[in-house]
């Protein structure tokens, strides 16, 4: 895993550690007893104790059952799953194509009341037009070497993005006047995202606030992709994987960010200027 990673990450698994180690201590077993009754060496055994070695579900399984506690091995899979989810490469998200991980989040955004989000390299998904996203996704697609099924892809974005007309949902998006010069596609695709964007902007679930390459008294600096559900999730998204945060304390600085970047976005007549500004530079 690269440098980045979550003191979230880290604390989910370090618990799943010390759960493991709680119940061979009220099984009775030392470390080298554990092992032999799983089949494997004594190191393995300490290595997941202390959590530098993340375990598998049979792992698990097979520890509780040395244990005779086969009763807490369900609950012990699910919180080392949570914790494996918090840091997933794209490779492996991406594996099978980009269709499924798109239909696999409509769930989460169905659920939402209250999106925030911030993007300062592309516009956001749910604001996409299918040709802009075909643009982008196909890039995605050939820098991370998945199938391509860049269509279907499409199709379920184009789907998730239903709830900006429906239910009682909310959505607060940030962008960077950055990502309305940065050309996705051919130039007729940038018009069409842009006119669209403005479209977007008059929906009355929907605030869109640009922060202006003007913006004066900057003091927060332009930041990774991020987007906040309902305060009680955060996903950011790098070049090589998502991470996604749930302890308050993680969720809380997002927020905190995401307030702090507000201040210094322009809104209504000046944010649509700004759009404009970038269709005329389209040429």
């Amino acid at each position: 895993m690269p440098q980045y990673q979550s003191s979230n990450v880290e604390n989910a698994r370090k618990a799943v550690a010390a759960r493991l180690r709680e119940v061979r201590l009220d099984g009775g077993l030392k470390g080298h007893e554990l092992a032999a009754r799983c089949g494997w060496h004594k190191s393995k055994t300490s290595r997941i104790e202390s959590a530098r070695t993340p375990p598998s579900d049979a792992n698990i399984r097979a520890w509780c059952a040395a244990c005779g506690a086969d009763d807490q091995a369900a609950d012990i899979v699910a919180a080392s799953r949570t914790a494996d989810s918090m840091y997933v490469e794209w490779k492996r998200l991406q594996r099978t194509g980009l269709r499924r991980l798109q239909e696999a989040r409509i769930p989460l955004y169905e659920r939402t009341r209250l999106h925030r989000g911030y993007a300062s390299h592309v516009v956001p998904g749910l604001f996409q037009t299918p040709a802009y996203a075909a643009a982008l996704l196909s890039s995605v697609s050939r820098f991370h070497g998945t199938p391509n099924d860049t269509a279907e892809a499409v199709d379920a974005r184009m789907a998730r993005a239903r709830v900006l007309h429906e239910g009682t949902h909310r959505f607060a998006l940030l962008i960077e006047e950055a990502v309305l010069r940065y050309q996705v596609g051919d130039a007729e695709a940038m018009a069409g995202q842009l006119g669209h964007l403005l479209s977007v902007m008059s929906l009355p679930a929907v605030s869109v606030g640009v922060i202006p390459f003007s913006a004066r008294d900057r003091d927060i600096w332009t930041l990774e992709t991020f987007d906040v559900f309902d305060d009680q999730r955060v996903h950011v998204e790098l070049l090589t994987a998502q991470v996604t945060l749930t302890a308050p304390g993680e969720v809380g600085m997002y927020v905190k960010a995401w307030t702090d970047l507000q201040r210094l976005a322009v809104y209504g007549a000046d944010a649509r200027s700004l759009v404009s500004d970038g269709l005329e530079a389209l040429g």
